[in-house]
C-alpha cells in the first residue's frame, strides 16, 4: 500500500484531524527526505541492504544503506542494485572511522546519492564539505546538545538524536532525555529525527509534538519479510523481550569501547575476551589506539554477520534495541509502516 493509501485508510478510521496533524508535523521531514513519511530506516550492518532499503522507500519511508565495513566496490554494487529496486529516494550511512571514507564518498557522488548519513563520531576534516559539494544533503548524529550545535556549525543539513535504547552502538543517555535536552534548542534551526526504542506510532506522535520532524526506526524493521536476516535471527527477535537487549560491558578503561546493545548470549562473554586481547596489544605497543578501535569494529562486523547471515545466534551478535519486545511477527515493511502511521494518527486524533 502506498503512503497516500495508508493515510487515507487511517483518516477513514480515525478522522481527518489526526491524519492532517501528522502530515503537518512531518512536513519538514518529508520535504527534506523527499518521502511520503518522515520515517528513516536505521542503518543496520548486513540487514540494511538493497532488499530492505528499497522496501522501506517503496512503502513511503526512507531506506538507508548501511555501508559499515564495505569497501568502495561493494558499496558501488549495493547502491546500483538498490536503484534497480526503487525509484524513490534513499540514503547511505558511512562510518567516520572507515579507512576508505574518502573513496566511499566518491562512490556516493558517482551515484548521485541524495542523502549521506555520517555516523561514528566527528568526521575527519573536509569530509562534510566534500559530501555537500557533491550535491548530497548531510545527516549527522548528535548524542549531546554541544555536539548538535557543533554539527550545525560544521554544515550538517539534519540531525539524528539516538538514545541508548537503540540496538548496536549506543551512547549513555536515553532517547526521552536527549529529546528534551536537544529539541528545544535546535529544532527551529535544523530538521531533527529522533531514534532509539521507538516501536509504536504513539511514540512517533509524541516526539513530533516535541519538535522532531520525523523518526528513525531500526529494530522494528528487522523481521520484515523483505529483510534478508536469517530465520534464526528473526526468531530470536520475536521471542525476545525488552529486558533481553542488554549493553556490552567495557573491560579495560584504557580502551574506550562504545557499548553495543544486543540480545543476551554467549557472544557477550566472547567480546569481553576480545577486549582483553586488544588491550594487551595496545599496552605492548603492537598497535596504536586507532588500530585498536578499528579491530573492535571489525570484530563486531564479523560477529554480527555470523548472526544475521549465518544464523548463529549464540556465538554471533544479535544486535537489537529495547523495542525488540514489540516485534511480534514477520510481516511486510508496508504493513509495519502502515501500523505505525495508523497508531500515530489515532494518538494525534485523540488529542483533538
Amino acid at each position: 500500500m502506498s503512503g497516500e493509501g495508508m493515510i487515507s485508510e487511517a483518516r477513514g478510521v480515525h478522522g481527518d484531524a489526526g491524519a492532517g496533524r501528522l502530515k503537518q508535523l512531518m512536513q519538514r521531514g518529508t520535504d527534506f527526505l523527499g518521502t511520503e513519511y518522515a520515517i528513516m530506516g536505521g542503518a543496520m550492518s548486513w540487514v540494511s541492504e538493497r532488499n530492505l532499503v528499497s522496501a522501506i522507500s517503496n512503502a513511503g519511508g526512507f531506506g538507508v544503506i548501511a555501508c559499515g565495513a564495505m569497501n568502495p566496490e561493494l558499496l558501488d554494487a549495493e547502491i546500483a542494485a538498490t536503484k534497480t529496486r526503487t525509484a524513490k529516494p534513499f540514503g547511505v550511512n558511512l562510518i567516520t572511522m572507515h579507512p576508505q571514507l574518502s573513496e566511499l564518498i566518491d562512490v556516493c557522488a558517482k551515484h548521485q546519492v541524495t542523502h549521506v548519513v555520517l555516523a561514528g563520531g566527528l568526521p575527519p576534516g573536509g569530509a562534510i564539505e566534500r559530501i555537500k559539494s557533491n550535491g548530497a544533503k548531510l545527516v549527522a548524529f548528535a548524542p549531546a546538545l554541544a555536539l548538535a550545535k557543533k554539527m550545525i556549525r560544521s554544515g550538517a543539513d539534519a540531525l539524528v538524536i539516538e538514545g541508548m535504547e537503540a540496538g548496536g552502538h549506543i551512547g549513555p543517555v536515553s532517547t526521552s532525555v536527549l529529546a528534551q535536552e536537544i529539541l528545544p534548542h535546535v529544532a527551529a534551526d535544523i530538521p531533527v529525527f529522533v531514534a532509539g526504542g521507538i516501536g509504536r506510532g504513539e511514540a512517533i506522535a509524541a516526539y513530533l509534538e516535541m519538535g522532531a520532524v520525523g523518526v528513525q526506526i531500526g529494530t522494528r524493521l528487522v523481521c520484515a519479510t523483505e529483510s534478508i536476516a536469517h530465520a534464526n535471527f528473526k526468531k530470536a527477535f520475536i521471542r525476545a523481550s525488552a529486558r533481553d537487549a542488554i549493553p556490552s560491558v567495557q573491560i579495560d578503561p584504557r580502551l574506550p569501547v562504545i557499548p553495543v546493545r544486543a540480545l543476551k548470549n554467549r557472544e557477550m562473554e566472547n567480546f569481553s575476551a576480545k577486549q582483553v586481547e586488544v588491550a594487551a596489544k595496545l599496552d605492548s605497543g603492537e598497535i596504536e589506539m586507532g588500530e585498536a578501535q578499528l579491530q573492535i569494529e571489525h570484530y563486531w562486523a564479523g560477529a554480527l554477520r555470523r548472526a544475521v547471515i549465518d544464523g548463529d545466534v549464540e556465538s554471533g551478535s544479535v544486535m537489537a534495541g529495547q523495542s525488540v519486545g514489540m516485534v511480534k511477527r514477520e510481516e511486510p515493511v508496508a504493513a509495519i509502516i502502515a501500523e505505525l502511521v495508523e497508531e500515530a494518527v489515532a494518538a494525534l486524533g485523540a488529542r483533538g
